[in-house]
């Protein structure tokens, strides 16, 4: 039974992973109620709460021991019979249904459905199916109970109290409720999704969590020109990884009116948006890191772990390796409409690609770095013949390329090719490092 402060205190939580309002027991709703409880028994349970819509405000609903039993009924028509536990607020008039985590996969008329964020979702392709079927099979990461995290000398108030603030939770309830009602406690012991959030430097407890950033010189590994490691809690970790990235990448300009807008070689939302999904859904089991390497062609935004459902269906489907960091990612509004990554970032950037593997997910954004080098020497009055422009590209492509080979590719002898050049590095486009015969070409910001 609950008492009126403590369903009022539930209920300034929103819907969310394992919470669902629903307004009444029509006819309508009863059938999604169905398809939610089928939901949380296959994802990390959770509480649907009858009488209050979707915004929270608290109708109530009529109610006596013969519509209870037909709530209670609901759990028999789900394959297997799975149990859940209804009580009442007698004061607001609120019937809670109260799902468990269950260990068996369960389906209505061989519907399938799972808890995405605050979404019900019903799983469609085989697939999907399969994929949850294998994760029923396997250790969740982020509800894993963490005994190495001391909620007293390890928790980090001033993240936990930024984290409020930016999820409009209330402040003044007991932290252990809150965090219970986040699901970043399992058993009442804090998990690993709670560590990874709260936890001031992540490193202490996770080293593959930490998010390494990569710049090179050219477009292969052979040469670093700045490197970094972040190893402080989640967020930072994101925002300080989206900040190297667009600090290192370039900014150009088009001419609107009379008016200049700078405009960034990286769509910032499109990047946020790879840095985020490759943070929430790798695979945390793995060793590996998530990497971002920035190449003079290319971004390239890395994370460990397999798709769960055939790469054919990417953009399509959405299966959450990591159920509770996304929930917490989706109240921070980091993850807007669940499943909708893919094609944002497509709609942003299309000539985006990804790169898929057995055990690897890799975005990679293009860098038009031939048209920046044009338009610096542009912006600095400097016009570049068509010849000029193809040595640009053909450095970009091999840094390593001669005067020699180049008057083979463009067909032109070799004191014009070394003229060209010539004028290049006087404008201050390229520059050579090291000797003529041992050297190689670089790109000059």
């Amino acid at each position: 039974m609950y008492t009126k402060n403590e369903l009022l205190e539930l209920i300034s939580f929103d819907e969310s992973l394992h919470l669902e309002f629903k307004e009444s027991l029509s006819r309508e709703l009863r059938k999604s109620i169905k398809y939610s409880i089928c939901a949380f028994a296959n994802t990390l349970g959770g509480k649907i709460l009858v009488g209050v819509t979707d915004s929270g405000k608290v109708l109530g609903v009529d109610y006596n021991n013969s519509i209870l039993a037909q709530v209670q009924h609901f759990a028999r028509e789900i394959n297997p019979n799975l149990k859940i536990h209804i009580s009442v607020c007698d004061e607001l008039h609120v019937i809670i249904i109260e799902v468990f985590k269950s260990d068996e996969l369960h389906n209505i008329n061989g519907m399938f459905f799972i808890r995405e964020g605050n979404m019900t979702q019903k799983l469609i392709s085989p697939d999907e199916i399969r994929s949850l079927f294998e994760l029923k099979n396997k250790l969740s990461f982020d509800d894993k109970i963490n005994t190495d995290f001391d909620l007293a000398t390890d928790f980090d108030n001033n993240l936990f109290q930024k984290f409020l603030r930016r999820t409009n939770l209330p402040s003044n309830i007991n932290r252990k409720h809150i965090l219970k009602n986040l699901s970043l406690l399992t058993d009442t012991i804090q998990n690993n999704a709670c560590v990874l959030l709260f936890s001031s430097k992540i490193s202490k407890f996770f080293t593959n969590a930490v998010i390494s950033c990569v710049l090179y010189s050219g477009t292969d590994r052979a040469e670093i020109l700045d490197k970094k490691e972040f190893d402080a809690d989640f967020v930072s970790n994101f925002n300080d990884s989206v900040i190297f990235v667009m600090r290192n990448t370039k900014t150009g300009a088009i001419i609107k009116g009379i008016e200049r807008i700078d405009t960034p070689e990286i769509q910032e939302e499109a990047l946020r948006e790879a840095i985020i999904n490759a943070m929430i859904h790798r695979d945390y089991f793995s060793k590996g890191r998530v990497q971002i390497d920035i190449f003079l062609n290319r971004v390239e935004v890395s994370n460990p772990g397999n798709l769960l459902f055939d790469k054919n269906d990417l953009g399509e489907v959405s299966v959450s390796r990591n159920h509770i960091l996304v929930n917490c990612m989706q109240r921070l509004r980091y993850v807007e409409k669940i499943g909708s990554g893919i094609s944002r970032m497509k709609s942003l950037v299309p000539n985006i690609k990804f790169k898929i593997s057995s055990n690897w997910f890799r975005v990679i954004f293009p860098r038009n770095c031939v048209n920046a080098g044009v338009n610096a020497g542009v912006n600095a009055g400097v016009k570049l013949s068509k010849l000029q422009q193809n040595i640009l590209e053909k450095i970009i492509e091999n840094k390593l390329i001669t005067a020699e080979i180049m008057t083979d590719f463009f067909q032109k002898d070799i004191r014009t090719i070394e003229r060209n050049l010539s004028k290049l590095q006087k404008n201050k486009l390229i520059k050579r490092i090291g000797s003529a015969k041992y050297g190689h070409w670089t790109i000059i910001d």
